[in-house]
C-alpha cells in the first residue's frame, strides 16, 4: 500500500507580492560571479549598484519604495566594484563588503541615520562614506565574504589569489590563511558550529577545512561532472552536506553527501536542464530548502529529512513567476511576522521589478502562536567571542524563542548588551574632544597652584 508522507511545510505558499511592497527603480551592478546580489538582515538589506566607487543601497524592509538615483543616499568608499558583501548575525546594523580593489571594509548604519526626512526628501549628506575598519591582505579582488555563525566578529573571505582568509574584524587582525585551492572560490559556508567551512570550487572540487589549522579534513573531488558553478550546503548538525550543479549532460542536480564517506552521494534528483546555477538557501529550523535558479522565475520547496534511502523531498511549487532571478538571498528568522504563519521570507532582484520580498506561509487557521512550525532559532547573541572561538571553544549559535510573548518577557533578541564598534574618525574626534578637555583642567590646576604629574 502506498504511504503518503506527512510534512507540516507540504503546503507551505508563496503569493505574487504588490507592486507597493517592492524596492523599485535601482540601475544594479553589472558584475558577474558567483554571489548572491543581495543580502539582508533582520532590519536592513544591501544591494550594489551601478557606478563608480562601489555604491551600496542599504535600504530598510518596512520602507519599500522608488530608489533615486542621485538623490537617494548611499554608502560608499571603495575604488573598484563590489563583488559581494554579508551581514553580522549579531548586529543587524554591521556590513561587510568586498571590493575589486582587493580590500574588505567593515561599516556600521547608524541607529538614528534616517536618509529620507519626513517629507520624503533625502536628507543633505546622509550618505555613509567611512567604514569602521579595513581589511587588507588579499593580493587580488576579494569575490566573497560570510560571517561566522556563532562567534562574534569573525569574517571569512575568499579571493581571486585562490586563498581564504579569516579575520577578527574587532580588532582588525587576520586570524589564519588557506591555500589550498587549486581554482576559483564559487561558495564558501561554515558548519553549524563554525569549526570547519566547506569551499566549492571551478574545479569541481568540494573541500572541508578546518577553520582554525587551515587544513583540509575531507574533499569531494568531483562533486558534479557539469562544468557551471556549484554551491554547498551543511544540513545542519545532522553530518550531511548538500551539493547543486551540473551533471555531464548539463542537467541541473542536488547531491546529498555523508561527512563520515565522501565516496559517493547518498542521493542524487535530477532537478531540470536549464542553464542558471541553482543557489540553495536552506531553513535549519525547519529542514526546508528553497531551490532558487538564476535566471529561472520559479522557487522551488523542498525538504531534507536525516533518514535514508531518500533524504531530499520535494514540496508543493513553491512560487511561480515569469520574471527571471538575478539574486536571491533569505532574511533572519528574527525579522518575520511569525503571527501570521510567515515561515521564510526571500528577497528576489530582478532587473525588471526591482527587489520582491518573497513571504512563504504556512496555512494555519488559528491566530495563535504555532510552536509546532516555528522552533527556536538563532538569537542575535555571539555564543562566544572571537578569541574564546579561536582558542577552541566549540558551541552553536545561542537560540531564542520566536514567540512574542517570551520575547517581551525577556526571553527575546536584546537579552544582552553588545559592543559597538567605532570608526577611526570617530574616535579620533573622540580623542580630540578628551586632549582639549585635559588641557582645560590642567589650567585651572595651574591656576590654584597644585602640583601634578604630567
Amino acid at each position: 500500500m502506498f504511504k503518503i508522507r506527512t510534512s507540516k511545510y507540504r503546503h507551505v505558499f508563496c503569493d505574487a507580492p504588490k507592486q507597493e511592497m517592492c524596492h523599485t527603480g535601482f540601475s544594479l551592478s553589472t558584475v558577474t560571479g558567483d554571489q548572491q546580489y543581495i543580502k539582508a538582515s533582520s532590519k536592513y538589506f544591501a544591494v550594489a549598484l551601478f557606478g563608480g566607487g562601489g555604491l551600496v543601497y542599504v535600504g530598510r524592509h518596512d520602507r519599500p519604495g522608488r530608489f533615486v538615483p542621485g538623490s537617494t543616499p548611499t554608502l560608499h568608499g571603495h575604488l573598484g566594484a563590489i563583488l559581494d558583501f554579508d551581514w553580522n548575525p549579531f548586529d543587524d546594523a554591521m556590513l561587510a563588503t568586498a571590493s575589486e580593489d582587493t580590500t574588505i571594509k567593515i561599516w556600521h548604519v547608524p541607529e538614528e541615520w534616517e536618509p529620507i526626512d519626513s517629507r520624503g526628501v533625502s536628507k543633505e549628506g546622509a550618505d555613509i562614506t567611512e567604514s569602521l575598519v579595513d581589511l587588507v591582505g588579499h593580493a587580488k579582488k576579494v569575490n566573497l565574504l560570510r560571517f561566522h555563525p556563532s562567534a562574534s566578529n569573525v569574517l571569512a573571505s575568499t579571493s581571486s589569489d585562490y586563498t581564504v582568509k579569516l579575520w577578527d574584524i574587532e580588532v582588525a587582525h587576520e586570524l589564519a590563511t588557506f591555500t589550498d585551492m587549486q581554482d576559483l572560490c564559487q561558495d564558501i559556508v561554515f558548519d553549524y558550529r563554525g569549526d570547519n567551512y566547506a569551499t566549492a570550487c571551478k574545479d569541481k572540487a568540494v573541500r572541508f577545512v578546518d577553520a582554525r589549522s587551515s587544513t583540509v579534513t575531507s574533499k569531494i573531488d568531483e562533486a558534479h561532472s557539469g562544468v557551471k558553478g556549484g554551491k554547498v550546503m551543511y544540513m545542519g548538525e545532522s553530518g550531511k552536506v548538500l551539493t547543486t550543479g551540473h551533471s555531464k549532460e548539463s542537467g541541473r542536480e542536488v547531491k546529498i553527501w555523508d561527512l563520515r564517506n565522501l565516496e559517493q552521494p547518498l542521493q542524487t534528483e535530477k532537478i531540470d536542464t536549464a542553464a542558471g546555477v541553482l543557489m540553495p538557501m536552506y531553513d535549519v529550523d525547519t529542514n526546508v530548502i528553497y531551490l532558487c535558479g538564476k535566471g529561472d522565475g520559479n522557487i522551488r520547496t523542498c525538504e531534507f529529512e536525516d533518514k535514508g534511502p531518500i533524504y531530499f523531498h520535494r514540496l508543493n511549487d513553491g512560487f511561480r513567476s515569469t520574471v527571471p532571478l538575478k539574486g536571491v538571498c533569505m532574511m533572519p528568522k528574527r525579522g518575520l511576522d511569525v503571527m501570521k504563519c510567515e515561515s521564510a521570507r526571500l528577497l528576489k532582484v530582478t532587473n525588471e521589478a526591482g527587489i520582491q520580498p518573497l513571504s512563504f506561509f504556512v496555512p494555519r487557521k488559528s491566530d495563535a502562536f504555532q510552536h509546532d512550525i516555528f522552533p527556536n532559532t538563532a538569537s542575535g547573541i555571539p555564543a562566544h567571542t572571537a578569541e574564546e572561538w579561536w582558542n577552541g571553544s566549540s558551541k552553536g549559535p545561542e537560540q531564542e524563542s520566536l514567540n512574542p510573548a517570551e520575547q517581551q518577557a525577556g526571553n527575546g533578541q536584546n537579552g544582552g548588551a553588545k559592543k559597538k564598534m567605532q570608526s577611526v574618525g570617530s574616535l579620533s574626534a573622540s580623542l580630540k574632544k578628551a586632549e582639549t578637555r585635559i588641557r582645560y583642567l590642567e589650567g585651572k590646576l595651574d591656576a590654584a597652584g597644585i602640583v601634578y604629574d604630567k
